[in-house]
């Protein structure tokens, strides 16, 4: 019997550090919303059955109806408000699960290039091991700094990744973890922990190991402006062989 794998397609930031007036989600990239490029790959992608996606309050209409436009939107069963922060966000479109489910992807629409191919080694690997989160071994060496801005470490590079999204679980124990954490968020905070990723819950409340999987350098996360000309370079070059 086929796995049942429920994609949860984070859209409800806030995008600040972007600027301008139109949230990063929204961002025209090529006539196309950004958050649509994930969603696409997400939709045509035969290991995804079911998808849910958070958006700001008061955004689910609007949202619905890019999706139309496009010719999207296949397998997306909720379009529900987001939280206060990240991982509220995941947890609420965990909670909207309520249908058959084994495995849960957890996406950041703001990386646009997630590719097919990263999702099945992503499925491949969560079966073996209930957790594992895309990455990339990093190109830089990595510094350690004290409070001050001073260096107190300097890890091996070989052992340094940079993690990404999607970040995959199985369904029963991402459940119960966001559960955890959602019910001791307060009493985490005050000991200074600040949760980034799924994988941080995961490590920090049921101690499973997480397996780090190859993804790509291109599966990058539009935070500022820059960034922005990164994927419209990437873009301009997967468009090229279609006009030869």
């Amino acid at each position: 019997m086929k796995d049942r794998c429920t994609a949860i397609l984070l859209a409800a930031g806030k995008g600040l550090r972007m600027g301008g007036n139109t949230r990063k989600q929204y961002l025209d990239l090529e006539g196309r919303p950004l958050f649509t490029y994930s969603l696409a790959t997400m939709d045509n992608c035969d290991i995804i059955t079911d998808i849910v996606i958070t958006v700001l309050k008061g955004d689910e209409e609007i949202c619905k109806e890019m999706i139309d436009v496009c010719g999207l939107g296949k397998k997306v069963r909720k379009i529900i408000a987001g939280g206060s922060e990240r991982c509220f966000s995941v947890y609420k479109g965990i909670k909207q699960i309520d249908w058959p489910c084994n495995y849960v992807f957890i996406h950041d629409t703001a990386r646009p290039f997630i590719e097919e191919d990263t999702l099945k080694r992503l499925y491949n690997e969560v079966r073996i091991h209930k957790a594992c989160v895309a990455g990339v071994p990093s190109k830089d060496t990595v510094k350690i700094s004290d409070s001050e801005g001073f260096v107190v470490k300097t890890p091996n590079r070989k052992d340094v990744w940079i993690v990404q999204t999607p970040q995959v679980f199985e369904f029963e124990m991402i459940r119960e973890a966001y559960e955890k954490m959602v019910h001791s968020y307060v009493d985490v905070r005050a000991k200074g922990v600040v949760i980034t990723d799924d994988a941080m819950v995961v490590e920090f409340f049921t101690g499973c190991r997480v397996k780090l999987v190859k993804a790509s350098y291109r599966n990058i996360k539009v935070t500022t402006p820059e960034d922005l000309v990164t994927v419209l370079a990437y873009l301009k070059e997967k468009q090229e062989p279609d006009k030869q």
